[in-house]
Formats: C-alpha cells, sequence, structure tokens
C-alpha cells in the first residue's frame, strides 16, 4: 500500500531530517514507528501525506506516485496531526460534513453519524468545539480523518496528553479499521503502545531508519531474559563467586540479576540459585522476565548514537 524507495529530505540550512530510507507497509497493517524526539517521524508522515516535499527518493501510495498523482493520493490518504487544530466555533457535526466534502465526496449523513459514534461523540455532535475537552478534540481529530474513508491513516502522536481509559478505546478503534482492511501508521512515544496494538515496528533515529521488523519476531531475536534474586537484607558489595558467575548487584543493593538469552538451552537455573545459597544470600522472592520493548528500543537507539 505504501513503498519509499531512497527518500531523502535536506533543508536549505544542510540539515539532513531524512536519509535513504527505505520502506513497504502492506495493505491491512499497522505499522508503529518509534524514535526521539527529533528522529524524523513527522517529517517521514509529512512527505507522503503531501505537507513537505521531499529532496529526492519516490513514494507511492495504492500504486500512485505522491507527486504525479497527487490527487490519487491524497483520496487514499486520513492524517491525524499532532497539533489540535480545529474550527473552534464550529460543530463536531458540521465540522466532519465539510472535512468529507473537501475531498469531493457527497453528503453522506449516516457516515458521518457513524464516525462520530464510534469515537463517542455523538452526544457531543451539536456542541461548540470549543466547549470540548482535549481529549474530545482528539478524537474528532481522528474523525476528520475518516470521514472520507482513507484506505490509509496516518497517526502522529495520536494520544499523546489524552488520559489511559480514552487511549485504550483508541487502540480498540484502529484494530477495528485494520479488520476493515485500513492500512495504519503511527508515530508514539508510548512504548507499550506499539507493543499493544502494532504488527510491525519500526526504529527511527537521526533521520535513520534503524530496522522494520515484525513485533514477536523483534522481541524474539533481541530480547533477553533475567533471573532476579531479592534478597532479605541489603548488600554492600557482591560476592566474588557471584560475581564470576554473571550476577550484578543492583542499584538498591536488595537484589541481584543475571542476563540470559532466553534461546540458550545450557543455562543452569538450578546451578544459579545453589551459587547464591552457597555465598549465605537470604532470598526475599525470585522471579524472571523478558526484556520489554522499550528497553529493546532503548539499545537499538544508543547504538545507533
Amino acid at each position: 500500500m505504501i513503498e519509499i524507495t531512497n527518500l531523502r529530505k535536506q533543508y536549505a540550512s544542510g540539515f539532513v531530517a531524512l536519509d535513504d530510507i527505505n520502506l513497504k507497509v502492506n495493505k491491512g497493517e499497522i505499522l508503529a514507528l518509534l524514535g526521539p524526539n527529533g528522529a524524523g517521524k513527522t517529517t517521514l508522515i509529512s512527505i507522503i501525506c503531501g505537507i513537505v516535499n521531499p529532496s529526492s527518493g519516490a513514494v507511492t501510495v495504492g500504486g500512485f506516485d505522491i507527486i504525479k498523482n497527487y490527487r490519487q493520493t491524497r483520496s487514499l490518504i486520513g492524517l491525524v496531526p499532532q497539533e489540535l487544530t480545529t474550527d473552534a466555533f464550529e460543530t463536531p457535526w458540521n465540522n466532519l460534513t465539510f472535512s468529507r466534502g473537501l475531498f469531493g465526496l457527497p453528503k453522506n449523513p449516516q457516515m458521518v453519524e457513524k464516525v462520530l459514534k464510534d469515537l463517542s461523540l455523538w452526544d457531543k455532535k451539536d456542541d461548540r468545539i470549543m466547549t470540548l475537552s482535549g481529549g474530545m478534540k482528539r478524537r474528532l481529530l481522528i474523525g476528520k480523518a475518516l470521514v472520507h474513508e482513507p484506505q490509509v491513516l496516518f497517526l502522529d502522536e495520536p494520544t499523546a496528553g489524552v488520559d489511559v481509559s480514552l487511549r485504550q478505546d483508541m487502540w480498540r478503534m484502529v484494530d477495528e479499521l485494520r479488520n476493515q482492511g485500513v492500512t495504519i501508521v503511527l508515530t508514539t512515544h508510548y512504548i507499550e503502545e506499539a507493543e499493544a496494538i502494532a504488527d510491525r515496528i519500526g526504529v527511527i533515529s537521526g533521520g535513520k531508519l534503524l530496522l522494520v521488523e515484525d513485533k514477536k519476531l523483534l522481541m524474539s531475536r533481541m530480547g533477553q531474559k533475567q533471573l532476579k534474586v531479592e534478597l532479605m537484607e541489603r548488600l554492600d558489595a557482591l560476592p566474588t563467586e557471584l560475581a564470576e558467575r554473571g550476577f550484578m548487584l543492583n542499584e538498591d543493593s536488595l537484589s541481584i540479576v543475571y542476563h540470559y538469552d532466553k534461546d540458550t538451552p545450557e543455562v543452569d537455573i538450578a546451578g544459579l540459585l545453589q551459587s547464591v545459597a552457597s555465598a549465605g544470600l537470604g532470598v526475599k522472592d525470585i522471579h524472571t522476565q523478558q526484556s520489554s520493548l522499550e528497553e529493546i528500543f532503548v539499545d537499538l537507539v544508543e547504538d545507533a548514537a
């Protein structure tokens, strides 16, 4: 549905915002783009949506070139920007009706009603937008992006500044859109957002796309596990025999950890625990956990830097 080839964006100042980006996004999938501030996420979306001109490279949406066939590509795309830009004195109903008309589509009250109800805004349809809460305005922006029935939806930090309940509602709505065949690309600072709803994860930093990987494959390929032993008393220094086994003392001095690759068959958990007992340490609790997507992301960005 989206194909990006050798995309580069360099501003007149010489700053390179995007450097040789190559990416394919399949129909009906959710791609989450993760990256620190200034990584190039918004620039990438802005180029695909026709807001920013690329310096070089090619982008197609639904097989149409974004420059040569800009009318076709615009009609396929819905964009939810970061900024809460709405007509303060208009009503949600009129706002969505007008947005649909901008794409040359006939009036469709049933469609407007469906979007407002899906976004829990039906009871606010005749209120002035200036009276809506921040979360409601965010939902209205999503409605504006959906009312012309796009095949591709871009969500640029869609849940920034909204509460947890609304965030989960929006995740469910995104999942329903994906089931309808809509292709979704979202940028987010919330790692759990990508972990919860994305099919694939892209990590971008310094204008470079570091990787694009299936979420489960990424976590299995790069994820580590750790054995954490919580102690009964604070430990001033890690016993030499435990350090030699690969244990590390946590900053809280109340626990020690052992990191290992979850696919390594020769890890002797029983022997590791026996060495803790032999060192005379009082054990309060023991548990294992696999590294999160957040830890993997931080490692990737630090390695790129």
